[in-house]
């Protein structure tokens, strides 16, 4: 059985901070994760013209929300030290593009894994330019019906690009009542792929109850502190919950077997001290 792999998304908790995002690969790799993501997007085609001149009250003060957006996010020099960074400490990293531009930005770096994130799963010329990649691609399901899924896998199947279906519901935090779970073995059923689990509920049991499940990928928002500052830190696991969560789902791993039963010698041994006929 091959292992889940573990991917933990800083995303933005990096609060455009490059020491912070260094703080976040070190506690991923110290928890066991496999690889840790983040988000790349150009704010000036991102963010809705609604919500761009909408005043945000931040640590650097009060901000447009489209000033704020660029505040935070990484460009190239960034990257490019995230990237020796993580090679450095031998972890995989890759990103979520939210427009062309990023996919294009992004594809210099050469990242073994591709993203489709929730909030774009229905922009099809965006996935259909991911998708020609042929890069393994997790695919995140939260905001979709099942007819928007249905379009996004017939759009990697042409393309011969392999995916994993992530299931995901886009609650921060997620209520447990809202999780949905068994929603991994009708996306199993219902399209014959890997599945997996993006969660963002506060506690770990229900991404280990994810992989009892079926899930083969768990994919969870990491933070060093969820009382600080930003959209997503609420929602995270800490290292304490990120070590756990490692620890219990290789556990698990252990204790699965591979369901053909076996007459221990260990167990011999017990039935020739009990029997009595």
């Amino acid at each position: 059985m091959s292992k889940v792999f573990l991917i933990a998304e800083i995303g933005i908790n990096h609060n455009g901070s490059i020491s912070l995002a260094k703080k976040l690969i070190d506690q991923s790799k110290y928890a066991g994760f496999d690889a840790v993501k983040f988000q790349k997007r150009d704010p000036d085609i991102t963010t809705p013209d609604s919500k761009k001149n909408i005043i945000r009250y931040t640590p650097w003060g009060k901000l447009t929300y489209l000033r704020y957006k660029k505040k935070i996010e990484f460009g190239k020099k960034e990257f490019d030290i995230i990237n020796e960074y993580c090679k450095k400490k031998k972890i995989i990293w890759f990103a979520s593009p939210w427009d062309k531009k990023s996919c294009k930005f992004l594809r210099k770096y050469n990242c073994k894994y591709n993203k489709v994130a929730s909030p774009v799963l229905t922009n099809l010329d965006l996935l259909k330019e991911i998708a020609s990649q042929k890069k393994h691609t997790f695919i995140s399901t939260g905001m979709s019906k099942m007819s928007d899924i249905y379009k996004v896998v017939k759009i990697f199947k042409s393309k011969k690009c392999k995916f994993t279906l992530l299931h995901c519901v886009s609650s921060y935090p997620c209520e447990d009542h809202n999780l949905n779970l068994k929603m991994i073995e009708t996306l199993k059923r219902k399209f014959k792929v890997r599945v997996g689990y993006s969660g963002h509920e506060k506690s770990v049991s229900p991404s280990l109850m994810a992989v009892c499940l079926g899930a083969e990928v768990i994919e969870r928002h990491v933070t060093v502190d969820r009382t600080m500052w930003g959209t997503d830190q609420a929602a995270s696991l800490e290292l304490n919950g990120m070590t756990t969560l490692a620890t219990m789902i290789r556990k698990f791993e252990t204790c699965k077997g591979d369901g053909i039963k076996r007459f221990l010698p260990t167990e011999k041994d017990k039935l020739r001290d009990a029997k009595y006929w």
